[in-house]
């Protein structure tokens, strides 16, 4: 199975609720992971609010086309929850 998002909701605090086609779901907090030329837009709360998911890529994307791969967002979600993720 290839993983991909299902949905893709922004939440304060530079969070993403996300539920994946493998079942598991969960918040996962990316204030750590928005560094560097593309992702440095997502500080600004507005541009990251634009969170959803990409319609062909279906993974996490911003309208300023920053996107982050499926499979390293459930790895960071699984990191920061343990098995709590659901």
């Amino acid at each position: 199975m290839i993983l991909h998002t299902t949905e893709v909701t922004p939440l304060p605090g530079y969070r993403l609720f996300l539920r994946f086609n493998n079942g598991e779901s969960g918040e996962v907090d990316l204030s750590g992971e928005i560094d560097g030329e593309v992702f440095e837009a997502l500080r600004d709360p507005a541009v990251f609010a634009t969170a959803s998911q990409h319609p062909l890529m279906r993974t996490a994307a911003w309208a300023n086309g920053a996107d982050l791969a499926p499979e390293f967002l459930l790895d960071l979600m699984r990191a920061q929850h343990g098995d709590r993720a659901a």
